[in-house]
């Protein structure tokens, strides 16, 4: 992608997001996050990616917004201004791809939010994560939606409404992160991970994702038959029938996403 404030590549199935405002902590702007949800929508665009990776430059992950953009605004100002921000909440959740944050240092506020928001979390032992905007006088609702699914109400009332740090250890505890690794391997460790799953079949990938996203938001009964229907949905695909030929002749699978 053009311009710099987000950086795009891709290897083989894989596609790198980089925030890249290194010496702003990778706060968000406006235009840092219009950047940020076009970078997200032309990785899901593109047929060739079977997984994303976040990344942040420099010394941090991201802190959040950025303070110099809170100017006085009129309430409709700063809903535009935070429905503008806050866009890639949205964009996550819809996504089909897998998407993964390689968090090292800070991840504080929206960058929090955006570690809590995509698919998967892999930090290294020094990281910090936070939901610290109470701590000048603001509040951290946006990053509050993706830690509502994860956590229950108390907990995130407590990180909200104190503004406190956790270690990447806690985070994982919490089920926050999913794997905290020593900070000169998290690319490897990053890479590794994206690899086992670009390595499956995309169309399953992409109904599993469907599937436990879609858990989320209906009643257990319904909830088992939509999680059939889908699961109907794959086994009837030409991947599944290769899947299940290649397991019985012991040889690897060919994918084609069928």
């Amino acid at each position: 992608m053009q311009n710099d404030l987000i950086k795009t590549r891709t290897e083989k199935r894989i596609g790198w997001i980089t925030l890249n405002r290194p010496e702003a902590m990778n706060t968000f702007t406006a235009p840092f996050a219009n950047q940020l949800d076009a970078a997200l929508w032309q990785m899901e665009n593109d047929p060739e990616v079977l997984v994303v990776i976040i990344e942040g430059a420099g010394k941090n992950f991201c802190t959040g917004i950025s303070l110099d953009q809170f100017t006085p605004r009129s309430q409709r100002e700063y809903r535009e201004f935070l429905y503008e921000i806050d866009a890639f909440y949205h964009t996550l959740a819809r996504m089909k791809k897998v998407t993964i944050a390689a968090v090292h240092g800070y991840a504080l506020a929206n960058g929090a939010g955006l570690a809590f928001g995509c698919d998967l979390t892999v930090a290294t032992e020094t990281a910090v994560f936070g939901t610290t905007a109470i701590n000048v006088g603001l509040i951290c609702l946006g990053p509050a939606a993706p830690m509502m699914r994860t956590l229950g109400r108390k907990k995130v009332l407590e990180m909200v409404l104190t503004g406190d740090t956790i270690n990447a250890s806690d985070a994982m505890a919490l089920g926050l992160v999913n794997k905290v690794v020593p900070e000169q391997e998290l690319v490897n460790e990053v890479l590794k991970l994206a690899n086992k799953l670009a390595s499956k079949s995309p169309l399953a990938l992409q109904i599993g994702k469907e599937g436990l996203n879609r858990l989320q938001d209906i009643p257990y009964h319904q909830g088992l038959d939509v999680m059939d229907d889908l699961f109907a949905t794959l086994a009837s695909s030409e991947d599944a029938v290769e899947g299940v030929s290649a397991f019985l002749a012991k040889r690897n699978p060919v994918w084609t996403g069928r």
